[in-house]
């Protein structure tokens, strides 16, 4: 059991950031009232909980390396890590998903 909180909630925080986008797409997959871009409203919470997952990742590391590997978490650190940039990826081609469309609404 990890001893460090920032490790366990960079990983909390990199799981949501990563299953915003496609929680908001299935959610307007499946929704009588919201279209396929009414899932862009989800783009700002992927980015913020992605670099506060990747933020805790490295306060948690910095932690770890402080007290000589006592405080534990550098897995789950490294895990929290990988899904904030996840997630981060995910927002940035949602970004660029919806510029090409309105470009191509605004060209049509």
């Amino acid at each position: 059991m990890t001893r460090n909180g920032r490790a366990a909630w960079s990983v909390v925080l990199g799981l949501l950031a990563a299953a915003t986008m496609p929680v908001a797409i299935l959610a307007t997959r499946y929704s009588e009232t919201y279209e396929l871009i009414h899932a862009a409203f989800a783009i700002p919470f992927a980015i913020a909980f992605g670099i506060m997952a990747v933020v805790l990742a490295r306060r948690a590391r910095e932690l770890e390396r402080a007290t000589l590997g006592k405080a534990g978490g550098a897995r789950a650190a490294q895990i929290g890590r990988l899904l904030g940039i996840l997630g981060l990826c995910l927002a940035a081609s949602a970004t660029i998903a919806v510029a090409v469309y309105e470009l191509l609404v605004a060209v049509e």
